[in-house]
């Protein structure tokens, strides 16, 4: 998947245009236009920023049917997220896998109730459950989580669930995209919507923000999958529009491994504000989180609120008889969920419900918000084919169920590779300098922040190591995308700015 040849390949089609662009190139709308192109609908995806650059690439990393919906009675999304589930751990076992998770208890009526809660949510994964539930008496539990407050601990009940990683998740969708015969584009912003002599949207006109070069593309449906920022385009279509996003910032921390010293996630059930939190392994650190927090500002990169970091580490401390201090915090990172609203109905985020909502507007606009990374596919499938029902698309039947994602190759081309090889970045990285020059080659890296956040996902791991190889990483990019050292500055100015954000 190389930027130029996209480009050349969107040059080169045909002036009727597409049946289906789709605006956003993040989770929905990466698998909205593999749903379509794999149906073999003329497919163009238009991202204003980088793949997954917002909500996608910051999520818990979990792929699950979310144990907590089930306390809210939300018993259809958990029954829908957890068939999603066991689709996604198929289709891309490179990228997703089986993780165990841990809830410590220290009553016996808990016992009791995580025990018939987790049964049940067993029940709903059917022939589809990734492993029982079960209890771990006192001893095991503290064997499985050394550090956990033993003091009162009656054991722990362990479930299965799954993890991936979100960001290389959506590069694997773009990749299969184009493999299907879809057009995917980053750094391509929306400017505009066409419309017909009857009012109807009939395409976009768009900017390649490299180049600047302005463009107009016709198609049948245009989808609106840009997630906390559906409303833009919705004011474009209609400027008396009423918001139907209420956004809940969710913030984590990334802490060493050793404040976990286990390959078992911890599923805290009882925090300050009724969450549970998160305590999970990922690529050799802890990730602990989530938040929710009410936020009126929609930014590509949101700001963690230090009343959000001291949450986090107050209730991990709460369980935990060792928890990292705020100097020892590897990464911080926040991210804004998409969440459907009915502005005529006022409620607080953690009631609106996690089920997504697909919208026509008056002008023919589909706009699919809400929902989670688990079911992007479930979502993708019920967009396009609402769009067949009315009439907009002919009819063709789904095949992303059974479409296996693009893996990436065990080895890397040495002989085009020779002069980096497999060089370390950094001690504190699995990162070589081969694998910079195969992500500006094949996965369409136009930034420092893309490869460093996204392609790798170092920013993550190691907010401040990852600044240090920063100026390495540039260097590399320039030489194979053509850029002077001028660039290289301006990129590391920038990427600096950035990694501030998550310190």
């Amino acid at each position: 998947m190389n930027r130029a040849e996209q480009i050349d390949k969107l040059n080169s089609q045909s002036p009727s245009g597409f049946d289906i662009i789709v605006v956003g190139g993040g989770a929905t709308g990466l698998g909205t236009a593999l749903d379509a192109a794999s149906r073999g609908y003329k497919t163009l995806l238009l991202e204003k920023n980088d793949f997954s650059s917002s909500t996608t690439s910051k999520s818990t990393k979990l792929v699950h049917g979310g144990v907590r919906y089930l306390k809210q009675g939300d018993i259809f999304l958990v029954a829908e997220a957890l068939r999603e589930r066991s689709i996604m751990l198929k289709n891309a076992p490179h990228i997703t896998h089986k993780q165990e998770f841990i809830i410590p208890v220290y009553s016996y009526w808990d016992v009791l109730l995580y025990t018939v809660g987790l049964k049940f949510y067993d029940f709903l994964a059917g022939g589809m459950s990734l492993g029982k539930s079960r209890f771990l008496n006192r001893k095991k539990t503290l064997a499985a989580l050394p550090h956990i407050k033993n003091s009162g601990l009656k054991g722990g009940i362990s479930y299965i669930d799954g993890q991936f990683d979100d960001s290389r998740m959506a590069i694997a969708l773009a990749k299969e995209c184009a493999k299907q015969g879809g057009i995917v584009l980053n750094y391509f912003g929306v400017d505009g919507l066409l419309k017909g002599g009857n009012g109807r949207v009939c395409g976009v006109e768009a900017t390649d923000g490299v180049t600047g070069k302005k463009y107009t593309f016709r198609s049948r449906l245009v989808i609106n999958a840009t997630g906390v920022f559906a409303n833009e385009l919705i004011k474009i279509d209609d400027p008396l529009s009423k918001s139907i996003l209420r956004p809940s910032q969710g913030l984590h921390i990334v802490i060493d491994s050793h404040f976990l010293d286990s390959s078992s996630a911890i599923m805290i059930p009882k925090t300050d504000d009724g969450r549970v939190l998160f305590a999970i392994p990922w690529h050799g650190k802890v990730v602990v989180g989530t938040t929710d927090t009410p936020v009126t500002e929609i930014s590509l990169e949101p700001k963690p609120l230090e009343e959000e970091i001291e949450f986090i580490i107050r209730n991990f401390k709460n369980y935990s008889s060792i928890a990292p201090t705020r100097e020892e915090l590897l990464s911080v990172y926040a991210g804004l969920r998409p969440l459907a609203h009915n502005p005529d109905k006022p409620m607080s985020t953690k009631e609106i419900s996690r089920r997504h909502k697909i919208i026509y507007s008056a002008s023919g606009l589909l706009t699919i918000i809400g929902g989670k990374w688990t079911t992007y596919r479930l979502m993708a499938e019920e967009a396009i084919d609402s769009a067949i029902n009315a009439g907009i698309i002919p009819p063709r039947e789904c095949k992303s169920r059974d479409l296996g994602l693009n893996k990436k190759p065990k080895k890397l081309e040495q002989s085009n590779l020779s002069v980096y090889g497999d060089e370390p970045l950094s001690s504190a990285f699995p990162y070589t300098k081969g694998e910079i020059v195969w992500i500006c080659r094949s996965e369409m890296a136009v930034n420092l922040s893309d490869v460093l956040a996204r392609r790798t996902r170092a920013l993550l791991l190691n907010a401040r190591e990852s600044a240090k190889i920063a100026p390495e990483v540039a260097s590399i990019m320039a030489h194979e995308l053509g850029h002077d050292k001028e660039w290289v500055k301006q990129q590391i100015d920038e990427y600096n700015k950035l990694v501030s954000n998550y310190i």
